[in-house]
């Protein structure tokens, strides 16, 4: 990679003037001397070095923040990082000491052999609490800045080995701050960044070089940050509906629920990451751009979880509250738990090493088996919590012991949970709002959700919780969270714990509807369903509708009745209209009215109920204490408002005597006249006497008809009482349906991936031409591969047979015994045998051993060296031979040399030359 300076010419030194002046006004809008400057954690391990160099050559001057860098340094060693650092930035750059104060445009480096924290800008030095090798230094300063700068917090990952730094990098973002990563490409050691991104984390990839001025750009476009949260909100509030409709129709869900805070600080950080600044642009920018919906989806569903998070309450649970429980439940029970907004799981599987640790002090001993179904709204992050595989640094959350006893060492260095504690977990994709909950459940976790819900949702999820509790059951809330006012279906546990206690209660929330109706209910429509079901409104709510409605347009004495006549609500004095009629109390108008205004009332109410026209009666007697009265009555169907729609205004007026008065006739009335006067009135008291006959049939019929209403309406009761527990039934079979759905979700993964690991053993174990025999502990068959069944005798038929039993072809009688040998030492075996038709096998005997470290029997390999053997046998031939050949040769040169010795003694003694031994036998030696 080629290496950039701030010296190194004019070409790079002319995107730092531009980005110089983008600092520079970040540093007017913050203030130098704000407090609350953001800063920036710098991460960094093998090769980070010159990601530093890199990343501090492009930094802009003036730019107006604090960086720290922490790295994994040797404690035993005095580096010269702030030496290196100094070279490449115009930055003070120096070592943290206790209780440094951080100040913008400064970049702090840690010490070697320490954890960094701080505390309203202050740094400080604490001695590692986890011995070498384990120290996640990184994660331990990213949680302290997120706690201490909220949004004003900006992680950093640089080159690296390892997992350090992704679990900061969570509460980051947990704070709405930044989560910039150096580009895996351009990394000398990809471990820490490649670990932040597929976490999800990572807001900007880019080389170490480009990240500074990725920081300016966000920083530049989230100045909605120091604005009044309020204000914004009301501001944005179109905006924001907006951004969630189209969440809900993009991806599905509704966000309407959710705090509105929340959504727009997510908003924001977008926009920042984006360089946007108007909430409008962004909804067009969320239009034209889709998978910025997923991504924002995404950004709101952040869950920010790791093991025994909040130990304390853990503990609790671990050694008072759980005990307590499963002491009083029955021998072999089953518990049952719902983890709700699980994410990655971590929460699911504390709970579940929780419920083993609090069996082991439960006295006397009980067998008790636990299920726990852990859901999210975040499908990735379900898959991601099925698989159980956690990076090392969970160590810093997770105690040796619980290590050793519940998590098993990967081949990537990480950590996987045990099948045991495994198996105790369902996990299944969940809408809280949406899908219907389990039911009968003894514990209910629901940590740091309800925060980023608005009060009217939690004020529903609460009768939820509890109808899905058994009774004396738990619930478990977040730290921030509390029950509201549902302190009738909850009692607290141990001060400030946030555990609750389900109560048997009289209150009977409507358990009929699942959280996907938690809609808003307009008051209107609340009304109408009120006046359509027969059932009288609320007397305040009456009242206050009436008397507007008598404001406006009456101010005599009125009633207020149902379309049956039934009175709801009186105004005024209507003692000289209406009396109690004699017995049982009956409110109905005409049982209540005087002498003289029945039927006339019954005619003009029938006639302005049925044609729902105004009717008005003018001059009508009404018999009152020892005298008549002259009124004016008025039927009115009501119509507006809504609430009062089908109901009926009676208005009585009272008439003036004067006006009453009739003029009197004249004096010279003839006789005929006053017979036909008799005569009227004797007609008109037969009309009367026919009138109050069939008024009287009418009433006997009345009394019938509402006895066989009471009857239809007891009826009625029951039928609803019988739905009621029909719905009951329902929706338990509902929630059991949805359990039988997610256990058979994951076990038909498990067999899915179960089927491949068989297809992959079985093409390995077939493609390397090795005859391989599987025994368990008892030495009988498990598995053999078809190549085995040239070696030894064997049929499918023969699995789960003693190896003892079944013929062979080696010449190794000693294969069982050795093989029990094996299980016994664990020591491994290897020999070469033969077998009856000259053929030669290396027969090698391991433990069989599962990914629990648990020995469950031997493999046997038998590989084919007949070639081997036979050329082995040749070349021995051969050396024979080759070695008789020189023997002879050997023999035969000293027949030669002999005689050649004697022949010059005998040629030297003819021509008188001195003896052999004298000087000729050197010269021929």
């Amino acid at each position: 990679m080629k290496k950039t300076t701030p010296h190194g010419g004019r070409k790079q030194q002319r995107p730092a003037v531009v980005r110089k002046t983008a600092a520079t006004s970040l540093t007017e809008a913050k203030g130098k001397t704000n407090r609350s400057f953001p800063i920036v954690g710098l991460g960094a391990s093998a090769g980070g070095l010159e990601a530093l160099e890199q990343f501090f050559a492009h930094v802009p001057k003036g730019c107006g923040l604090g960086f720290v860098v922490v790295q994994h340094l040797d404690p035993t060693h005095k580096g010269i990082l702030v030496e290196l650092l100094q070279r490449s930035t115009t930055m003070p750059v120096v070592q943290i000491k206790d209780r440094m104060k951080i100040e913008s445009d400064h970049v702090y480096v840690i010490p070697p052999n320490k954890d960094l924290s701080m505390l309203h800008g202050v740094l400080h030095l604490l001695e590692p609490a986890a011995p070498r090798g384990l120290r996640l230094p990184i994660d331990f300063f990213f949680r302290s800045l997120a706690d201490d700068r909220q949004e004003r917090s900006l992680g950093v990952i640089l080159s690296g080995m390892g997992s350090d730094g992704t679990l900061g990098l969570r509460a980051i973002k947990e704070k709405v701050g930044g989560v910039f990563v150096q580009a895996p490409t351009s990394a000398k050691f990809d471990s820490m960044p490649r670990m932040a991104i597929e976490a999800g984390l990572a807001d900007v990839i880019a080389p170490a070089e480009e990240l500074p001025g990725k920081i300016i750009d966000y920083l530049q476009h989230v100045p909605l940050l120091v604005q009044p949260e309020n204000d914004i909100i009301e501001k944005n509030q179109s905006a924001l509906e907006k951004v969630v409709i189209l969440l809900r129709s993009q991806c599905g869900h509704d966000f309407s629920l959710y705090k509105k805070s929340t959504i727009h600080r997510r908003i924001e950080r977008r926009m920042g990451l984006h360089q946007i600044t108007k909430i409008v642009d962004y909804v067009r920018y969320l239009r034209e751009n889709p998978q910025e919906s997923d991504l924002l989806f995404k950004e709101l569903l952040i869950g920010v979880t790791s093991f025994f998070r909040d130990p304390k309450v853990w503990d609790l649970l671990r050694d008072k509250i759980i005990p307590e429980f499963l002491a009083t439940r029955p021998q072999g029970g089953l518990v049952r738990a719902w983890t709700i907004g699980c994410s990655t799981g971590e929460e699911a599987y504390s709970l579940a090493m929780v419920f083993k640790e609090a069996l082991e002090q439960v006295r006397p001993a009980k067998n008790f088996s636990f299920q726990i179904f852990a859901t999210d709204l975040d499908k990735d992050a379900i898959d991601k919590a099925r698989v159980g595989v956690y990076p090392a640094n969970i160590s810093a959350d997770v105690s040796e012991e619980r290590l050793r006893q519940f998590f098993v060492k990967s081949e990537h260095g990480g950590y996987s949970v045990t099948k045991e504690i495994r198996e105790m977990v369902i996990f299944a994709p969940q809408n809280l709002v949406m899908h219907p909950s389990f039911t009968k459940l003894d514990f209910v976790t629901c940590r740091n959700l309800l925060i980023y819900l608005d009060a009217e949702l939690q004020k529903k999820l609460m009768p939820l919780f509890h109808y899905s509790l058994n009774s004396g059951g738990i619930l478990l809330l977040g730290s921030a969270e509390t029950i509201g006012t549902a302190t009738d279906l909850f009692a607290p546990l141990a001060g400030k714990s946030r555990l609750y206690r389900r109560l048997v209660t009289s209150r009977q929330p409507n358990l009929t509807e699942f959280p996907s109706v938690f809609a808003r209910t307009p008051l209107d429509t609340v009304a109408a369903l009120t006046t359509q079901s027969g059932t009288p409104p609320a007397a305040p709510n009456l009242q206050s509708l009436a008397d507007q409605l008598l404001l406006q347009r009456y101010s005599p004495a009125a009633v207020l009745v149902t379309k049956e006549g039934d009175i709801l609500y009186v105004s005024g004095k209507t003692g000289k209209y209406l009396e109690p009629a004699a017995g049982k109390a009956n409110w109905n108008l005409f049982a209540m009215s005087r002498e003289g205004l029945g039927n006339a009332l019954s005619e003009a109410f029938h006639k302005a109920v049925r044609q729902k026209i105004i009717v008005t009666l003018k001059d009508v007697k009404v018999g009152t204490n020892g005298g008549t009265q002259v009124v004016n009555i008025t039927v009115q169907p009501v119509t507006n408002p809504e609430a009062l729609r089908g109901m009926v205004m009676i208005v009585f007026t009272d008439v003036a005597k004067s006006s009453a008065a009739k003029a009197p006739g004249p004096s010279e009335r003839t006789t005929i006249h006053h017979a036909r006067l008799a005569a009227m009135a004797q007609e008109l008291r037969q009309s009367h006497e026919d009138l109050q006959a069939a008024r009287d049939e009418m009433q006997t019929s009345q009394e019938e008809l509402k006895s066989t209403n009471e009857e239809l309406q007891s009826m009625n009761e029951e039928l609803q009482s019988t739905n009621e527990e029909l719905t009951t039934s329902k929706e338990e079979m509902q929630s059991m349906n949805e359990e039988l759905q997610t256990v058979n979700h994951e076990l038909q993964i498990k067999v899915d991936e179960l089927s491949r690991t068989s297809n992959d053993m079985k093409n390995l174990l077939d493609s390397t031409d090795i005859a391989t025999l599987f025994l368990d502990d008892m030495l009988l068959v498990r598995r053999f591969t078809p190549q085995t069944a040239s070696i030894i005798k064997l049929i499918p038929g023969d699995i789960g047979r003693p190896i003892t039993d079944i013929v062979t072809a080696l010449d190794y009688p000693g294969l069982a015994d050795d093989a029990q040998e094996v299980l016994r030492t664990l020591i491994f075996v290897e020999k070469q045998v033969s077998t009856r038709q000259g053929h030669w096998f290396t027969v090698r005997i391991m433990p069989y051993r599962t990914q629990e470290n648990r020995i469950d029997g031997v493999v046997i390999t038998f590989t084919n060296v007949t070639v081997a053997k036979n050329l082995e046998a040749e070349l021995r031939k051969a050396q024979v031979n080759l070695e008789e050949r020189f023997t002879h040769q050997t023999v035969e040169l000293g027949k030669a040399q002999k005689n050649l010795q004697t022949e010059i003694k005998l040629r030297s003694r003819d021509h008188g030359c001195p003896p052999a031994s004298d000087t000729t036998p050197k010269k021929l030696r």
